[in-house]
């Protein structure tokens, strides 16, 4: 079987970030088994399932379905190296956490936590529309059926491995195929003109490389269906954009609510007043609350 290792950061800790991947039985873009996560990508045309597991301060990655080209070895690994996170020093924010209060007691228990990611941009707008003004497992139920109903699959070892469905597919859709699947007709039109926008080139992960936090939001806020939450969300968990605050989100509210023994949810005013101390770390901070719920 051909395999690959991946060196770790220091401050990384493989229990904290696969407690992540276990959030939902629904999931279908990665399958957690014995301490390990088994995932298929596509590179160019080569369909590749991988199994991730720890040993010995690196990721080992075992290749299931054949040997891969090199190509599409580089391919996974720099996928993967993105959706760990492993490229971010942590030693910065560590040292700024150690002197407050409520973020160095979080630090302390969920020590080497990452922003687990999603590398695709497309997969990390759409699957932010799916979750808005929803519960988290009804987001996973609709995500699940819209990859099981679009999403390419490869057939393996008596299972079936999913990838998330292509813009250009998507793009194509009409209202009448999503609402089946208990998409509300806004979730359907949004999902839908998102993928417009990145089968039409309009919108690309190379187009928002390199920009500052307020340009890449600024481009992505032209689509409908992106607004502040969305988009710092997608820029949180897909290009680690450390300034990233997803301010109207209620579970960073309910983190400082709990935190700081409130009988009541902060105001946006009172959030960001509390998020100022964090500037430059916004989205570590706000991944560090939401993993204190």
């Amino acid at each position: 079987m051909s395999k690959m290792y991946l060196s770790l950061p220091e401050e990384f800790s493989y229990e904290m970030n696969f407690q992540f991947l276990e959030r939902s039985p629904r999931e279908l873009l990665h399958r957690v088994e014995n301490n390990s996560v088994v995932k298929l990508l596509k590179a160019g045309d080569e369909k590749v399932l991988f199994r991730i597991r720890p040993g010995d301060g690196k990721l080992m990655l075992d290749f299931l379905n054949g040997t891969p080209s090199a190509e599409a070895k580089s391919f996974v690994r720099a996928y993967v190296t993105e959706w760990f996170d492993l490229e971010t020093d942590l030693k910065p924010f560590y040292t700024m956490a150690s002197g407050d209060k409520i973020l160095k007691a979080l630090v302390d228990r969920f020590y080497g936590y990452r922003i687990m990611g999603q590398p695709d941009l497309f997969e990390s707008i759409v699957w932010a529309v799916l979750g808005q003004q929803i519960n988290l497992q009804f987001a996973y139920t609709l995500k699940q059926r819209f990859v099981e109903q679009f999403g390419e699959r490869l057939f393996w070892n008596e299972q079936s491995y999913f990838l998330f469905p292509t813009a250009r597919l998507v793009a194509e859709l009409k209202d009448e195929v999503l609402l089946p699947l208990q998409f509300s007709r806004q979730k359907s039109r949004y999902t839908i003109t998102i993928a417009e926008a990145f089968a039409s080139g309009e919108l690309s992960k190379e187009k928002l490389k390199g920009l500052t936090l307020e340009d890449a939001k600024e481009k992505l806020m032209k689509i409908k269906g992106v607004g502040n939450w969305t988009a710092n969300y997608a820029l949180m968990k897909t290009f680690r954009y450390r300034d990233a605050f997803p301010l109207e989100d209620a579970g960073v509210h309910n983190a400082i609510k709990n935190l700081k023994k409130m009988d009541r949810k902060p105001t946006l005013d009172e959030v960001r007043k509390f998020f100022k101390k964090y500037k430059g770390w916004e989205a570590y901070a706000t991944l560090y609350l939401w993993k204190s719920l």
